[in-house]
């Protein structure tokens, strides 16, 4: 199981998220007992030198509510300085975008459910960045897809929206319940095992629930290659080393 660090940023600053109310989100004081006061960077160094986490995650919240144009190069380009492979959400939607993520020193670009207009635009992202680098998120809540309104796969279930982006190149599909984000209920296990038999050939990440070792091993027997954690690991109840 591959375990990615996930630091949120907004404003600037390295916040906690919990439930996905991003308008609650406060900045991450401690990490793991060190003090960090919102520095992206500093959370970084914790994740990759006292945790032993390899791989990050990046979202920029900004982004992802304001466009491509929102994004802040700052915290990004300080967190990829680490030299650990970072994925990064930006709001991406289009390839042009894409691309600006990965000239950033993104390692892999996310596509976010929750801002695409329609499931076409994953192909074009897929064959222009390479499907290796782009990794579809299925954003959810409380297990219902979140999309703009009015898109055509509002009413489709998560299964079939992730075996919808498998079909239009992706390497890798993220299940993301931002409703078990930080609240520390476990990861929906029965819904993991649905999507892993609808996208058996691509790369399956959870997020949102996870709590501790317990939690990864069943992700792993449920069919998961890997799973992004945050709460876990800022409080210490997860360690890879």
């Amino acid at each position: 199981m591959r375990i990615v660090g996930v630091i949120d940023v907004r404003g600037g600053l390295a916040v906690h998220a919990l439930g996905g109310r991003r308008e609650e989100y406060a900045p991450i004081g401690l990490a793991a007992g060190e003090r960090v006061n919102g520095d992206a960077a500093a959370l970084a160094r914790v994740y990759a030198d006292r945790l032993g986490v390899r791989e990050l995650y990046v979202a920029d919240l900004d982004a992802i509510e304001g466009g491509i144009g929102a994004l802040n190069a700052g915290p990004l380009g300080q967190v990829v300085a680490l030299g650990v492979p970072v994925w990064v959400d930006a709001g991406v939607t289009t390839p042009a975008a894409a691309n600006a993520v990965l000239e950033a020193g993104a390692s892999a670009v996310i596509v976010g459910l929750e801002t695409l207009p329609s499931l076409d635009p994953l192909a074009a992202i897929s064959q222009a960045s390479g499907r290796r680098r782009v990794a579809f998120s299925v954003d959810l809540r409380n297990g219902m897809p979140i999309t703009l309104p009015g898109v055509e796969h509002a009413r489709w279930s998560a299964a079939e929206i992730a075996r919808s982006g498998a079909e239009r190149g992706v390497g890798t599909v993220i299940v993301l319940d931002l409703a078990r984000v930080g609240t520390g209920t476990g990861p929906d296990l029965e819904l993991m095992t649905a999507i892993r038999r609808a996208v058996p050939h691509v790369a399956l990440f959870a997020g949102g629930g996870v709590r501790g070792a317990d939690d990864v091993d069943a992700l792993a027997r449920a069919g998961c290659d890997g799973a992004l954690v945050a709460t876990a690991l800022l409080s210490g109840a997860l360690r890879l080393t």
